[in-house]
């Protein structure tokens, strides 16, 4: 064996953009724990809008992070990414490309695996994306949606590795791309046993929903449904467009919290009732950390919740993202035991170290060759 053959794997980190604190940044934060001296490329980088973690990470924005409005408004960079990401040329024996639509678009000398957290929603799904109150956006859109999508595709055939994040994605990755990927579950990345901090004026016993507020994710729906429940009370976690629209449907007993804490996020899911999803989710991030506090979950029966909830033990799935369903589903969720040793039990299967653990043995798998 040569020196070279004993040494580990050169690795670089590529992601979208840092400028949220979502599902697809917590996994990012465990591939850092799998590989904490790997560079992480990246679009825009806000420090102030992400998890903290990042902040001891070496992340390496790209040139248009140089122009400070995408950055803060990263949708409208939509059309320069897909360059932005190709003039990206990285020299690692692997690169881990954690990607829902641009960082599997980087040049590699190595091996590239992709982890793909969805194809892109707003290639694919538009109306979900984008939803039916934005004119102008998807006429945009419809104009540069052929070019991108070849861009796309081109992309997705240089991956000499495809990781999904649920059963769900990986039927779109085959039937999109024509590529066989194996389903890696991501970590809740919310550790259950760490410290809490209330939420003032918020008393338990309420049902919580964690989401970024845009059209696919069908808060509407939910805060909605909570009108025809007056003796309930509803928490909204989470930021995004939608969020004034959202605000002006709620009823008095809906409160949005905007962004929070980890110690905060800790104290609602430990506090709440249950959790309500009604997201056209290709995860499904939610109902993991819920059971981790042994909590059960209501979600659309779509996507990835039905890999991250077992009927009737973890929770409910309801058919359609109406008022309606969502109205009965919290009722039975409300009224319904639950086992907290069993949530806890199906939680541990999503654990972080599972995660880092099978990351690292597929890069040095594909390192070798």
């Amino acid at each position: 064996m040569t020196s070279a053959d004993a040494r580990p794997p050169s690795v670089a980190l590529v992601h979208d953009y840092l400028t949220q604190r979502g599902g697809a940044e917590r996994v990012v934060v465990s591939m850092l724990k799998a590989f904490p001296c790997a560079p992480l490329h990246t679009s825009f980088y806000e420090p102030e809008r992400t998890f903290p973690e990042f902040r001891s990470a070496d992340v390496r924005p790209l040139p248009i992070a140089r122009a400070p409005l995408l950055g803060r408004h990263h949708r409208l960079a939509l059309p320069l990414l897909a360059t932005a990401f190709s003039r990206l040329e990285l020299d690692a024996d692997a690169v881990v490309c954690s990607s829902s639509g641009w960082a599997h678009g980087a040049r590699v000398s190595g091996s590239k695996i992709v982890y793909c957290h969805a194809p892109a929603r707003w290639l694919y799904q538009p109306d979900r994306y984008l939803g039916r109150r934005r004119p102008l956006a998807r006429a945009a859109l419809a104009a540069l949606r052929p070019a991108l999508a070849r861009w796309d595709r081109r992309a997705a055939a240089g991956a000499d590795t495809y990781l999904a994040n649920s059963r769900a994605v990986r039927d779109l990755i085959r039937s999109l791309y024509g590529i066989e990927a194996e389903v890696l579950h991501p970590p809740s990345g919310l550790d259950a046993s760490g410290p809490q901090q209330r939420v003032t004026r918020l008393e338990p016993g309420f049902f919580l929903c964690v989401a970024r507020l845009l059209p696919y994710k069908n808060v509407d729906s939910i805060v909605t449904a909570f009108e025809s429940l007056p003796g309930e009370q509803l928490a909204v976690v989470g930021v995004g467009p939608d969020s004034r629209r959202l605000r002006s449907l709620a009823p008095a007993n809906v409160r949005f919290l905007g962004e929070v804490s980890a110690e905060e996020l800790r104290w609602l899911y430990a506090s709440c009732t249950g959790v309500v999803a009604a997201a056209y989710e290709d995860f499904g991030l939610t109902p993991v950390e819920a059971a981790s506090f042994g909590k059960p979950s209501a979600a659309l029966r779509f996507g990835g919740f039905l890999d991250t909830i077992v009927e009737d033990v973890t929770g409910l799935l309801f058919e359609e993202p109406s008022p309606t369903e969502v109205r009965d589903a919290v009722r039975k969720l409300g009224s319904k035991r639950w086992d907290p040793a069993t949530l806890v039990a199906h939680a541990d299967r999503f654990s972080e170290s599972a995660f880092v653990s099978r990351l690292r043995m597929v890069v040095a798998a594909a390192a070798r060759g």
